[in-house]
C-alpha cells in the first residue's frame, strides 16, 4: 500500500461526509508521511498535511494494509507495539469503530 493509496481509503471513509467523530485524526506512516482527518468540520476532510491532531495513530503502511483486510486486529496491533496511540486514545477506538461500520 502506498500513502496514496491510504489518503484514497480514508477519503472514501471520511471526506464530504459528518461521521460524528467530532475530532481530528492522524495516520502517521513515518518517513512515508501522514494523513490528516479533520472530523471536526462538517463535512469532513483528507489530506496530507503534517497538523496536529487529537489522535495520532503512527503505523506502517504495511501493517494499516493488514488492518484494512482484517488480517490484523487494532488490539492486536495496538497490544504488539505494530500501532501506537498518541493523545486521546478514545480517538483511535472512535476511528476503529466507525471505519469497521463504514466497510
Amino acid at each position: 500500500m502506498t500513502l496514496d493509496e491510504a489518503t484514497q481509503a480514508m477519503r472514501g471513509l471520511f471526506e464530504g461526509k459528518d461521521s460524528g467523530l467530532d475530532r481530528t485524526l492522524k495516520l502517521d506512516f513515518g518517513a512515508d508521511g501522514v494523513v490528516f482527518i479533520d472530523a471536526k468540520s462538517a463535512p469532513n476532510s483528507v489530506s496530507n498535511e503534517d497538523r496536529e491532531a487529537d489522535t495520532t495513530m503512527s503505523i506502517s503502511l504495511a501493517n494499516f494494509e493488514k488492518l484494512r483486510s482484517g488480517e490484523l486486529q487494532g488490539q492486536q496491533a495496538f497490544m504488539s507495539g505494530a500501532l501506537s496511540v498518541e493523545g486521546d486514545l478514545m480517538g483511535a477506538m472512535a476511528f476503529g469503530t466507525y471505519s469497521a461500520s463504514q466497510q
